[in-house]
C-alpha cells in the first residue's frame, strides 16, 4: 500500500505549459506506490508523505543548479530531500523544482509529448527523494527500470526509448 501523500505545487512559471496539481498528486503517488518506498510504509504502515513541487523558470533552475550542483545552466528537474521522519509520524520527503522552459523544449527535442515528459521528470524526481541516483551505470541501470515500470502502469511509453538526433 502507498503512504498517503500530502502533496505542496506552487507555480513560479507556466509557460511553455506546466500539468494541473492532480496531474503532479497522480504521478508522485504511482513513484510511492512503487516498491522503492517499501521502507517508508514499513517504518509506519501508512504515513503521510509530505512533498512539494515547484514549477519555474529558467533563471531560477540555473541559479539553484549553480548554487547546488555547480553547473551553471537551467536543469529539467532538481530535488532536495526533506527532513525525513517528523514527531508526529509523517514524513517529510522533500521538494521538487521543475523547469518549465527545460522540460517543454527536451520534450519538443526528443518528440515527446509534454504531458509525458513531465510525467517521467515527476517520476523520476520522486525516484531521487527515495534514495535512487543514476551517478554509476548500475544505479542508472535500476533507477531507469523503475521509471519505465512506474511510467507504463501510468500510461506511458519508455521515455529512454526515444530516437537520438
Amino acid at each position: 500500500m502507498a503512504p498517503r501523500l500530502e502533496l505542496d505545487v506552487t507555480f513560479a512559471a507556466r509557460r511553455p505549459w506546466a500539468p494541473r496539481r492532480a496531474d503532479f498528486a497522480r504521478w508522485a503517488t504511482a513513484a510511492l506506490a512503487d516498491g522503492a518506498a517499501r521502507p517508508l510504509v514499513r517504518r509506519g504502515g501508512n504515513p503521510r508523505v509530505a512533498m512539494s513541487v515547484r514549477v519555474v523558470g529558467a533563471a531560477r533552475s540555473r541559479s539553484l543548479n549553480a548554487r547546488y550542483r555547480q553547473r551553471d545552466r537551467a536543469t529539467n528537474v532538481l530535488s532536495f530531500g526533506g527532513a525525513g521522519t517528523m514527531p508526529d509520524g509523517s514524513i517529510d520527503l522533500g521538494e521538487l523544482v521543475i523547469c518549465a522552459p527545460v522540460v517543454g523544449r527536451e520534450a519538443a527535442d526528443q518528440g515527446k509529448s509534454a504531458t509525458a515528459h513531465w510525467a517521467h521528470l515527476t517520476v523520476h524526481g520522486v525516484l531521487h527523494l527515495l534514495g535512487f541516483d543514476h551517478e554509476r551505470r548500475g544505479e542508472a541501470v535500476k533507477m531507469e527500470g523503475r521509471e519505465i515500470q512506474i511510467l507504463d502502469r501510468l500510461g506511458f511509453s519508455n521515455p529512454y526509448a526515444w530516437p537520438a538526433p
